[in-house]
């Protein structure tokens, strides 16, 4: 029988419209048309500013028939371009799909070919790369090949030889094009906030990269969520470490704009930039992987600047941060909140709330509760650790491991063009994470590895995570990374790839090896201790996360460990 409510009013155009973040724009230019918007460098924009260029940029793409149905690559740091493309593209009705600057030109190739760009905009120092994926999509498409609209974003703070070479290619540039659309272009919000209003690739570290489609809806209600979650005051001062093209900057792009906030762009990253814009530029917050903070709190003095001038609240995720570095950036003035979540949740989606009661518990305890991924996110229905087995939850006692799933408007419509994969992310009416995680007590949950990650050692599970956490109170470690490697007589068994700080003597690394080796055998069981380290620098992707499959494939290549070695 259907469910009936009171009523039967209908919904109408006075109580009932589409979600979407675009209106935060408009609400901003209304309410604070003269506050700062976006710096980078020399460059500064006000509120007002910024939602004329975007509709310029919108009404520009319109003239040039994009409209929906389109894709437009953005191949670009983070500039003030992108940011305006966040709002400009799917103003125009189109979608956009910011694309990560360290990939290779035949994998941009591949996701510019598997959306179809009609359009590619791309910052002058990758315009070599992108005109290579450009050959290398034209080779692969058959005689198929549409050649797509080539904008080329300058840079005024930068060398200006490599626009004018994209000017002799046939780009337009990105001021000049610009200026061919209306600053008052009457832009269209989606009839349907099931549009889709963004396009992102996952890593596609062991298979082709997946399309990862956001509508309107999520995009709208998780901008929300971060600005509650984390308590977001009005015209917060926000640095963009993280990669507006990692998974559209967290939804940040669009929370700065529903809170009048200033963007402060950074097109490098680095812990003497973080420094400095943070004591000449008022910053309030910034996001970034663990690995940008383990970066920020071993930063040699001389590009540090300490004791910060106000306390600066930081989001982290991207991998599971180890304890010593979050209760580090503690001790310096940094306020962190700890978030989980994927490309196919928009972003971060869970977070570990602090409790005022933990503010008795000693540091270390502090730490190790922070370092949870804690529970889901105020725009979140529903999350969950699941038996791998039945799908049925585990038991809240932090042992039983399982996989966490989501459930709700935070979660993607869907792998582009990919029916098989949907298929097994959304079985049994969830998307599915591939992490494997535990329940607390309390209802936090604590991943312990992603599937793929987790050593197996004579039958035991490790949790590589764990591993790490330990290796990390080193005094010699400045990152560590723990893989398997094949042991002739367990199996598999813990390998560390290990970054030594700067300061310390590499003169032994045979002696330092031993050490390392002795330090684990004090601090966890004995069957988690490596028994193999190898010092260098660790692979990572754009955003900062260790990149494990290529760890694991170094380790296999080094053959088993020896039965005779301990």
């Amino acid at each position: 029988m259907a469910e009936r409510d009171i009523d039967d009013l209908p919904r109408n155009a006075a109580n009932y419209t589409a979600l979407t973040p675009l209106w935060f724009l408009e609400r901003a230019a209304t309410v604070y048309p003269n506050r700062k918007s976006l710096i980078h460098g020399s460059v500064e924009y006000t509120w007002h500013q910024t939602y004329r260029r975007c509709r310029q940029l919108a009404s520009a793409l319109n003239k040039r028939s994009v409209t929906s149905g389109s894709t437009v690559a953005v191949i670009a740091p983070n500039v003030p371009a992108l940011y305006e493309a966040h709002f400009g593209i799917p103003m125009a009705g189109a979608v956009i799909n910011a694309v990560n600057v360290r990939l290779n030109a035949q994998t941009i190739a591949f996701l510019l070919g598997h959306c179809s760009a009609s359009v590619v905009m791309v910052d002058q120092e990758y315009f070599p790369l992108a005109e290579e994926a450009l050959k290398v999509w034209e080779n692969n498409s058959k005689g198929k090949f549409k050649v797509p609209l080539l904008i080329v974003i300058a840079d005024r703070n930068c060398d200006p030889m490599p626009v004018q070479y994209a000017l002799e290619k046939g780009a337009i540039e990105y001021e000049k094009f610009l200026e061919t659309g209306d600053p008052d272009f009457p832009w269209k919000p989606p009839e349907d906030e099931w549009q889709t209003i963004a396009l992102g690739y996952t890593s596609g570290t062991t298979a082709s990269p997946k399309g990862v489609v956001l509508h309107h809806r999520g995009a709208y209600l998780m901008a929300m969520s971060n600005a509650v979650i984390w308590s977001m005051q009005e015209g917060a001062v926000y640095l963009w470490t993280l990669p507006l093209f990692h998974c559209n900057g967290w939804c940040f792009v669009w929370t700065l704009a529903a809170i009048y906030g200033t963007n402060i762009c950074l097109r490098q990253v680095t812990a003497k930039a973080v420094y400095s814009a943070i004591a000449h530029l008022g910053v309030t917050h910034f996001s970034a992987a663990p690995v940008v903070l383990n970066t920020i709190v071993n930063a040699p003095k001389e590009e540090t600047i300490l004791p910060l001038p106000r306390l600066v609240h930081v989001s982290t995720a991207g991998a599971s941060p180890p304890p010593s570095v979050l209760a580090a950036m503690s001790q310096r003035g940094f306020r962190v909140l700890h978030t989980y979540g994927l490309s196919e949740t928009y972003g971060p989606s869970t977070l570990c709330v602090w409790k005022p009661e933990w503010d008795l518990l000693p540091p270390d305890v502090q730490a190790r509760l922070h370092a949870r991924q804690g529970v889901r996110y105020v725009g979140l229905e529903h999350l969950d650790v699941v038996s791998t087995n039945d799908m049925k939850p585990v038991p809240a006692d932090g042992k039983t491991i399982g996989e966490i799933v989501f459930r709700g408007n935070l979660v993607m419509k869907g792998y582009l063009k990919n029916p098989k994969a949907n298929e097994e992310a959304f079985a049994g009416g969830w998307y599915h994470s591939g992490d494997l995680a535990v329940k607390h007590p309390d209802g936090y949950i604590e991943i312990k590895d992603r599937s793929k990650d987790i050593i197996i050692s004579g039958g035991e599970n490790i949790s590589s995570v764990e591993v790490e956490n330990i290796l990390y109170l080193h005094p010699a470690i400045l990152e560590v990374s723990v893989v398997a490697r094949p042991d002739e007589q367990w199996g598999e068994s813990p390998c560390a790839f290990v970054t030594l700080k700067p300061d310390v003597k590499k003169t032994d690394q045979q002696k330092l090896a031993e050490d390392i080796i002795n330090f684990s055998r004090s601090k966890m069981p004995k069957y988690w201790v490596p028994k193999s380290v190898v010092f260098g620098p660790l692979p990572k992707t754009a955003t900062g996360k260790i990149q494990k499959h290529l760890l694991r494939t170094k380790a296999k290549e080094m053959g088993p460990v020896k039965k005779s070695r301990l």
